[in-house]
Protein backbone atom coordinates (compact mmCIF):
# COMPACT_ATOMS: atom_id res chain seq x y z
CA UNK A 1 0.00 0.00 0.00
CA UNK A 2 1.09 3.46 -0.67
CA UNK A 3 0.28 6.79 1.85
CA UNK A 4 -1.22 9.95 0.24
CA UNK A 5 -0.62 13.44 1.54
CA UNK A 6 -4.23 13.25 3.63
CA UNK A 7 -3.20 12.83 7.37
CA UNK A 8 -4.42 10.64 9.66
CA UNK A 9 -7.28 13.03 11.44
CA UNK A 10 -6.50 13.11 15.29
CA UNK A 11 -8.76 14.34 18.19
CA UNK A 12 -11.98 15.61 17.25
CA UNK A 13 -11.48 14.98 13.70
CA UNK A 14 -10.34 10.98 14.44
CA UNK A 15 -13.72 10.77 16.36
CA UNK A 16 -15.90 12.32 13.84
CA UNK A 17 -14.25 10.22 11.27
CA UNK A 18 -14.90 6.93 12.96
CA UNK A 19 -18.68 7.84 13.75
CA UNK A 20 -19.06 8.60 10.23
CA UNK A 21 -18.04 5.66 9.18
CA UNK A 22 -19.39 3.73 11.74
CA UNK A 23 -22.95 5.02 10.54
CA UNK A 24 -22.40 4.22 7.23
CA UNK A 25 -22.01 0.71 8.34
CA UNK A 26 -24.72 1.19 10.19
CA UNK A 27 -27.34 1.74 7.43
CA UNK A 28 -25.26 -1.21 5.71
CA UNK A 29 -26.21 -3.45 8.48
CA UNK A 30 -30.23 -2.18 9.29
CA UNK A 31 -31.74 -4.95 6.71
CA UNK A 32 -30.12 -7.62 8.45
CA UNK A 33 -30.19 -6.91 12.02
CA UNK A 34 -33.79 -6.16 11.74
CA UNK A 35 -34.51 -8.80 9.30
CA UNK A 36 -36.95 -11.37 11.72
CA UNK A 37 -39.10 -7.71 12.11
CA UNK A 38 -39.36 -6.82 8.70
CA UNK A 39 -40.11 -10.64 7.19
CA UNK A 40 -42.25 -11.24 10.13
CA UNK A 41 -44.38 -7.83 8.98
CA UNK A 42 -44.13 -8.24 5.57
CA UNK A 43 -45.84 -11.59 6.46
CA UNK A 44 -48.45 -10.22 8.02
CA UNK A 45 -49.49 -7.02 5.68
CA UNK A 46 -49.27 -9.52 2.30
CA UNK A 47 -50.29 -13.04 3.40
CA UNK A 48 -46.93 -14.22 2.55
CA UNK A 49 -46.40 -17.74 3.53
CA UNK A 50 -43.27 -19.34 4.74
CA UNK A 51 -41.54 -20.43 1.32
CA UNK A 52 -42.24 -16.63 0.36
CA UNK A 53 -40.85 -15.02 3.39
CA UNK A 54 -37.61 -17.51 3.13
CA UNK A 55 -37.64 -16.06 -0.34
CA UNK A 56 -37.31 -12.56 0.00
CA UNK A 57 -34.72 -13.18 2.88
CA UNK A 58 -32.51 -15.26 0.39
CA UNK A 59 -33.26 -12.39 -2.31
CA UNK A 60 -32.28 -9.64 -0.29
CA UNK A 61 -28.56 -11.14 0.43
CA UNK A 62 -28.48 -12.36 -3.50
CA UNK A 63 -28.16 -8.53 -4.03
CA UNK A 64 -25.83 -7.68 -1.07
CA UNK A 65 -23.38 -10.71 -2.19
CA UNK A 66 -23.58 -9.04 -5.88
CA UNK A 67 -22.75 -5.79 -4.06
CA UNK A 68 -19.97 -6.75 -1.61
CA UNK A 69 -18.27 -8.73 -5.02
CA UNK A 70 -18.45 -5.57 -7.07
CA UNK A 71 -17.68 -3.27 -4.55
CA UNK A 72 -13.79 -3.87 -4.05
CA UNK A 73 -13.52 -3.34 -7.91
CA UNK A 74 -14.54 -0.01 -7.61
CA UNK A 75 -14.56 1.46 -4.11
CA UNK A 76 -11.62 3.10 -4.21
CA UNK A 77 -12.04 5.11 -7.42
CA UNK A 78 -15.07 7.08 -6.28
CA UNK A 79 -15.80 10.16 -4.07
CA UNK A 80 -17.00 8.43 -0.69
CA UNK A 81 -18.69 11.07 0.55
CA UNK A 82 -20.93 10.86 -3.32
CA UNK A 83 -21.25 7.32 -2.65
CA UNK A 84 -22.70 7.55 0.86
CA UNK A 85 -25.36 9.94 0.05
CA UNK A 86 -26.29 7.98 -2.83
CA UNK A 87 -26.29 4.55 -1.15
CA UNK A 88 -28.25 6.24 1.66
CA UNK A 89 -30.60 7.75 -0.84
CA UNK A 90 -30.65 3.94 -3.06
CA UNK A 91 -31.35 2.41 0.94
CA UNK A 92 -34.36 4.42 1.66
CA UNK A 93 -35.38 4.46 -1.50
CA UNK A 94 -35.79 1.11 -1.76
CA UNK A 95 -37.62 0.67 1.64
CA UNK A 96 -40.18 3.55 1.12
CA UNK A 97 -40.94 1.40 -2.42
CA UNK A 98 -41.16 -1.89 -0.75
CA UNK A 99 -44.32 -0.71 1.33
CA UNK A 100 -46.02 0.41 -2.39
CA UNK A 101 -45.54 -2.48 -4.79
CA UNK A 102 -48.40 -4.70 -5.53
CA UNK A 103 -46.91 -8.24 -6.89
CA UNK A 104 -44.58 -10.71 -5.21
CA UNK A 105 -41.99 -10.18 -8.16
CA UNK A 106 -41.60 -6.57 -7.57
CA UNK A 107 -41.67 -7.14 -4.23
CA UNK A 108 -38.66 -9.44 -4.50
CA UNK A 109 -36.76 -7.45 -7.27
CA UNK A 110 -37.04 -4.22 -4.21
CA UNK A 111 -35.58 -6.56 -1.56
CA UNK A 112 -32.87 -6.90 -3.78
CA UNK A 113 -32.10 -3.45 -4.48
CA UNK A 114 -31.86 -3.31 -0.38
CA UNK A 115 -29.37 -5.66 -0.54
CA UNK A 116 -27.16 -4.53 -2.87
CA UNK A 117 -27.42 -0.72 -1.32
CA UNK A 118 -27.20 -1.54 2.00
CA UNK A 119 -23.87 -3.76 0.92
CA UNK A 120 -22.37 -0.77 -0.68
CA UNK A 121 -22.37 0.83 2.69
CA UNK A 122 -21.20 -1.93 4.89
CA UNK A 123 -18.27 -2.30 2.71
CA UNK A 124 -17.49 1.37 2.14
CA UNK A 125 -17.74 1.83 6.17
CA UNK A 126 -15.43 -1.02 6.59
CA UNK A 127 -13.14 0.18 4.05
CA UNK A 128 -12.94 3.79 5.63
CA UNK A 129 -11.64 2.44 8.63
CA UNK A 130 -8.91 0.43 7.42
CA UNK A 131 -7.48 4.25 7.84
CA UNK A 132 -6.45 4.26 10.88
CA UNK A 133 -3.75 2.67 12.84
CA UNK A 134 -6.00 1.28 15.68
CA UNK A 135 -8.15 -0.74 14.39
CA UNK A 136 -9.45 -2.48 17.35
CA UNK A 137 -10.83 0.96 18.56
CA UNK A 138 -11.71 1.96 15.37
CA UNK A 139 -14.17 -1.67 14.47
CA UNK A 140 -15.43 -1.52 18.28
CA UNK A 141 -16.80 1.77 17.84
CA UNK A 142 -18.21 0.60 14.82
CA UNK A 143 -19.79 -2.19 16.33
CA UNK A 144 -20.80 -0.02 19.67
CA UNK A 145 -22.62 2.34 17.13
CA UNK A 146 -23.73 -0.25 14.68
CA UNK A 147 -25.72 -2.28 17.54
CA UNK A 148 -26.75 0.85 19.59
CA UNK A 149 -28.47 2.37 16.69
CA UNK A 150 -30.04 -1.12 15.86
CA UNK A 151 -31.35 -1.44 19.62
CA UNK A 152 -33.08 1.35 19.93
CA UNK A 153 -35.00 0.80 16.11
CA UNK A 154 -35.62 -3.19 17.25
CA UNK A 155 -37.11 -1.62 20.67
CA UNK A 156 -39.55 0.57 19.57
CA UNK A 157 -40.53 -0.49 15.68
CA UNK A 158 -42.85 -3.79 16.55
CA UNK A 159 -44.81 -1.65 19.46
CA UNK A 160 -45.24 1.69 18.07
CA UNK A 161 -45.12 0.98 13.79
CA UNK A 162 -45.84 -2.17 13.16
CA UNK A 163 -48.61 -2.83 15.76
CA UNK A 164 -50.26 0.15 14.26
CA UNK A 165 -49.37 0.66 10.43
CA UNK A 166 -47.77 -3.21 9.91
CA UNK A 167 -45.17 -3.31 7.18
CA UNK A 168 -46.05 0.08 5.32
CA UNK A 169 -44.93 2.19 8.82
CA UNK A 170 -42.04 -0.07 9.18
CA UNK A 171 -40.83 0.79 6.09
CA UNK A 172 -41.43 4.33 6.11
CA UNK A 173 -39.74 4.36 9.77
CA UNK A 174 -36.52 2.76 8.06
CA UNK A 175 -36.30 4.98 5.31
CA UNK A 176 -36.57 7.93 7.27
CA UNK A 177 -34.15 6.81 10.02
CA UNK A 178 -31.67 5.45 6.69
CA UNK A 179 -32.27 9.05 5.82
CA UNK A 180 -30.84 10.58 9.24
CA UNK A 181 -28.11 8.56 9.07
CA UNK A 182 -27.59 9.56 5.71
CA UNK A 183 -26.68 13.12 6.78
CA UNK A 184 -22.93 11.24 7.73
CA UNK A 185 -21.91 11.82 4.33
CA UNK A 186 -20.90 15.39 5.64
CA UNK A 187 -17.97 13.98 7.61
CA UNK A 188 -16.90 11.16 5.59
CA UNK A 189 -13.81 11.11 3.47
CA UNK A 190 -13.88 12.54 -0.08
CA UNK A 191 -10.90 10.06 -1.19
CA UNK A 192 -8.80 7.08 0.79
CA UNK A 193 -5.69 7.59 1.87
CA UNK A 194 -4.17 4.65 1.48
CA UNK A 195 -3.70 3.43 -1.82
CA UNK A 196 -2.57 -0.07 -3.39
CA UNK A 197 0.96 0.14 -4.81
CA UNK A 198 1.58 -0.43 -8.38
CA UNK A 199 2.99 -4.31 -7.74
CA UNK A 200 0.72 -5.11 -5.00
CA UNK A 201 -1.31 -7.14 -7.67
CA UNK A 202 1.50 -8.66 -9.30
CA UNK A 203 2.00 -12.27 -8.94
CA UNK A 204 -1.67 -13.36 -7.90
CA UNK A 205 -1.74 -16.62 -6.24
CA UNK A 206 -4.60 -19.04 -5.02
CA UNK A 207 -5.75 -19.24 -1.78
CA UNK A 208 -4.09 -21.93 0.42
CA UNK A 209 -6.56 -24.95 0.61
CA UNK A 210 -7.06 -24.63 4.70
CA UNK A 211 -8.39 -21.03 3.97
CA UNK A 212 -11.12 -22.43 1.39
CA UNK A 213 -11.61 -25.10 4.03
CA UNK A 214 -12.11 -22.35 6.98
CA UNK A 215 -14.11 -20.22 4.60
CA UNK A 216 -16.73 -23.17 3.73
CA UNK A 217 -16.95 -24.42 7.49
CA UNK A 218 -18.29 -20.31 7.97
CA UNK A 219 -20.60 -21.06 5.32
CA UNK A 220 -21.93 -23.70 6.78
CA UNK A 221 -22.48 -22.56 10.69
CA UNK A 222 -24.18 -19.58 8.98
CA UNK A 223 -26.18 -21.22 6.77
CA UNK A 224 -28.08 -22.57 9.78
CA UNK A 225 -28.07 -19.91 11.77
CA UNK A 226 -29.53 -16.93 9.67
CA UNK A 227 -32.08 -19.06 8.61
CA UNK A 228 -33.20 -19.29 12.29
CA UNK A 229 -32.56 -15.31 12.49
CA UNK A 230 -34.80 -15.01 9.68
CA UNK A 231 -37.83 -16.73 11.18
CA UNK A 232 -37.13 -15.71 14.82
CA UNK A 233 -40.22 -13.03 14.81
CA UNK A 234 -41.85 -15.59 13.32
CA UNK A 235 -41.46 -18.33 16.14
CA UNK A 236 -42.09 -15.49 18.71
CA UNK A 237 -45.50 -15.56 16.96
CA UNK A 238 -46.06 -18.45 17.12
CA UNK A 239 -45.86 -18.17 21.34
CA UNK A 240 -48.40 -14.95 21.03
CA UNK A 241 -45.37 -12.85 21.66
CA UNK A 242 -46.89 -9.33 22.20
CA UNK A 243 -45.58 -6.51 20.25
CA UNK A 244 -44.22 -4.54 23.57
CA UNK A 245 -42.61 -8.18 24.12
CA UNK A 246 -40.75 -8.32 21.22
CA UNK A 247 -39.10 -4.98 20.69
CA UNK A 248 -37.49 -5.59 24.23
CA UNK A 249 -36.24 -9.44 22.93
CA UNK A 250 -34.37 -7.70 20.04
CA UNK A 251 -33.35 -5.01 21.39
CA UNK A 252 -31.75 -7.10 24.85
CA UNK A 253 -30.86 -9.33 21.62
CA UNK A 254 -28.44 -7.01 19.86
CA UNK A 255 -27.23 -5.53 22.99
CA UNK A 256 -26.09 -9.35 24.22
CA UNK A 257 -24.63 -9.20 20.74
CA UNK A 258 -22.55 -6.44 21.36
CA UNK A 259 -21.24 -7.95 24.44
CA UNK A 260 -20.17 -10.71 23.21
CA UNK A 261 -17.94 -9.30 20.41
CA UNK A 262 -16.54 -7.09 23.04
CA UNK A 263 -16.08 -10.07 25.67
CA UNK A 264 -14.50 -12.38 22.82
CA UNK A 265 -12.11 -8.95 21.60
CA UNK A 266 -11.14 -9.17 26.26
CA UNK A 267 -10.14 -13.08 25.94
CA UNK A 268 -8.54 -12.73 22.80
CA UNK A 269 -6.28 -15.96 21.88
CA UNK A 270 -7.01 -17.77 24.95
CA UNK A 271 -8.65 -20.83 25.08
CA UNK A 272 -6.82 -21.81 21.56
CA UNK A 273 -9.93 -22.85 18.36
CA UNK A 274 -11.42 -25.84 19.84
CA UNK A 275 -12.64 -25.48 23.40
CA UNK A 276 -14.58 -22.03 22.01
CA UNK A 277 -16.54 -23.77 19.25
CA UNK A 278 -17.42 -26.05 21.66
CA UNK A 279 -18.83 -23.22 24.15
CA UNK A 280 -20.10 -21.83 21.03
CA UNK A 281 -21.81 -24.99 20.24
CA UNK A 282 -23.11 -25.50 24.24
CA UNK A 283 -24.71 -21.88 23.88
CA UNK A 284 -26.69 -22.38 21.01
CA UNK A 285 -28.05 -25.95 22.26
CA UNK A 286 -28.79 -24.20 24.91
CA UNK A 287 -30.55 -21.19 23.07
CA UNK A 288 -32.54 -23.77 20.61
CA UNK A 289 -33.71 -25.65 23.68
CA UNK A 290 -34.75 -23.12 25.31
CA UNK A 291 -36.99 -22.43 22.12
CA UNK A 292 -38.42 -25.59 21.34
CA UNK A 293 -39.59 -26.34 25.00
CA UNK A 294 -42.08 -24.13 24.58
CA UNK A 295 -44.01 -21.64 26.75
CA UNK A 296 -44.49 -18.20 26.09
CA UNK A 297 -42.42 -14.80 26.45
CA UNK A 298 -39.33 -15.96 29.21
CA UNK A 299 -38.44 -19.07 27.05
CA UNK A 300 -38.40 -17.63 24.03
CA UNK A 301 -36.80 -14.38 25.16
CA UNK A 302 -34.02 -16.50 27.02
CA UNK A 303 -33.76 -18.80 24.58
CA UNK A 304 -33.23 -15.77 21.82
CA UNK A 305 -30.95 -13.98 23.62
CA UNK A 306 -28.99 -17.15 24.80
CA UNK A 307 -28.32 -18.22 20.86
CA UNK A 308 -27.61 -14.48 19.94
CA UNK A 309 -24.88 -14.66 22.52
CA UNK A 310 -23.81 -17.69 21.65
CA UNK A 311 -23.98 -17.21 17.66
CA UNK A 312 -21.96 -13.97 17.49
CA UNK A 313 -19.20 -15.48 19.37
CA UNK A 314 -19.01 -18.43 16.72
CA UNK A 315 -18.61 -15.54 14.10
CA UNK A 316 -16.10 -13.81 15.59
CA UNK A 317 -14.14 -17.28 16.08
CA UNK A 318 -14.68 -18.24 13.07
CA UNK A 319 -13.68 -15.26 11.42
CA UNK A 320 -10.11 -15.32 13.14
CA UNK A 321 -9.97 -18.61 11.78
CA UNK A 322 -10.23 -17.74 7.95
CA UNK A 323 -7.83 -14.36 9.23
CA UNK A 324 -5.09 -17.16 10.34
CA UNK A 325 -5.27 -19.28 7.33
CA UNK A 326 -3.91 -16.71 4.78
CA UNK A 327 -0.89 -15.19 5.78
CA UNK A 328 -1.24 -12.76 3.06
CA UNK A 329 -4.26 -11.38 4.46
CA UNK A 330 -6.56 -12.34 1.06
CA UNK A 331 -9.23 -14.91 2.60
CA UNK A 332 -10.27 -12.40 5.36
CA UNK A 333 -11.78 -9.84 2.42
CA UNK A 334 -14.10 -13.12 1.51
CA UNK A 335 -15.84 -12.68 4.98
CA UNK A 336 -18.44 -10.84 3.73
CA UNK A 337 -19.39 -12.78 1.16
CA UNK A 338 -19.48 -15.71 2.79
CA UNK A 339 -21.67 -14.30 5.03
CA UNK A 340 -23.51 -12.96 2.37
CA UNK A 341 -24.20 -16.60 0.34
CA UNK A 342 -24.99 -18.21 4.08
CA UNK A 343 -27.66 -15.38 4.57
CA UNK A 344 -29.04 -15.83 0.93
CA UNK A 345 -29.17 -19.68 0.95
CA UNK A 346 -30.34 -19.80 4.81
CA UNK A 347 -33.58 -17.99 4.71
CA UNK A 348 -35.02 -19.89 1.55
CA UNK A 349 -33.84 -23.36 3.36
CA UNK A 350 -35.65 -22.33 6.61
CA UNK A 351 -39.20 -21.21 4.23
CA UNK A 352 -39.16 -24.75 3.09
CA UNK A 353 -38.80 -26.36 6.17
CA UNK A 354 -41.25 -23.87 8.36
CA UNK A 355 -43.56 -24.64 4.93
CA UNK A 356 -45.72 -27.49 7.35
CA UNK A 357 -46.26 -24.93 10.19
CA UNK A 358 -43.81 -26.23 12.59
CA UNK A 359 -40.34 -24.29 13.51
CA UNK A 360 -38.68 -27.58 14.69
CA UNK A 361 -36.86 -28.29 11.38
CA UNK A 362 -35.30 -25.06 11.49
CA UNK A 363 -33.96 -25.11 14.94
CA UNK A 364 -32.56 -29.18 14.18
CA UNK A 365 -30.84 -27.16 11.00
CA UNK A 366 -29.60 -24.47 13.44
CA UNK A 367 -28.41 -27.03 15.45
CA UNK A 368 -26.44 -29.13 12.79
CA UNK A 369 -24.94 -25.94 11.16
CA UNK A 370 -23.11 -25.48 14.43
CA UNK A 371 -22.40 -29.20 14.93
CA UNK A 372 -20.94 -29.73 11.78
CA UNK A 373 -18.06 -27.11 12.03
CA UNK A 374 -17.06 -27.52 15.31
CA UNK A 375 -16.82 -31.30 14.83
CA UNK A 376 -14.16 -30.77 11.45
CA UNK A 377 -12.09 -28.04 13.40
CA UNK A 378 -11.88 -30.62 16.63
CA UNK A 379 -9.98 -33.20 13.80
CA UNK A 380 -8.59 -30.62 11.10
CA UNK A 381 -7.54 -27.52 13.05
CA UNK A 382 -4.16 -27.05 14.80
CA UNK A 383 -2.48 -27.48 10.94
CA UNK A 384 -1.57 -24.44 10.14
CA UNK A 385 -0.69 -23.31 6.25
CA UNK A 386 3.17 -23.01 6.15
CA UNK A 387 3.07 -19.14 6.26
CA UNK A 388 0.02 -18.36 7.85
CA UNK A 389 -0.23 -15.27 9.87
CA UNK A 390 -2.59 -14.90 13.23
CA UNK A 391 -4.20 -11.23 13.28
CA UNK A 392 -5.98 -11.68 16.57
CA UNK A 393 -4.52 -9.99 19.30
CA UNK A 394 -0.92 -10.36 20.08
CA UNK A 395 -0.40 -12.27 16.52
CA UNK A 396 0.50 -15.51 18.39
CA UNK A 397 0.01 -19.04 16.59
CA UNK A 398 -2.27 -21.45 17.98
Amino acid sequence: MTISANPVPGGRKLAAFMLAASLASTIGGLPFNALPVLLGSLADSFALDARQIGRIGSVCFAGYLAGTLAAPLWLNRVNWRVLTALSALGVAASFALSTQVSSLGALYAVWALIGFFASTMTCLGMRILTELPNKVRAYGVRQGVELSVTALVLFALPPLVISVWHYPGAGVALALVVGVLGFSARWVPAHPRLQPSAGASAGHRGLPAQAWVSLGLFFVFLTGNVALWAFLERIGQARAVAPLEMGLVFAVLKLLGGVAAFSIAAIGERGGMRLPLWLVLAGVGAGLGLLAAGGAFWSYALGAWVWEFAFTCGCIYHSAAIARSDGEGRAVMLVPAAFALGSMVGPALAGELASGGSYGGVLSLAAMSTFVPTLAYQFWQGRPAAGAACVAAGGRPQ
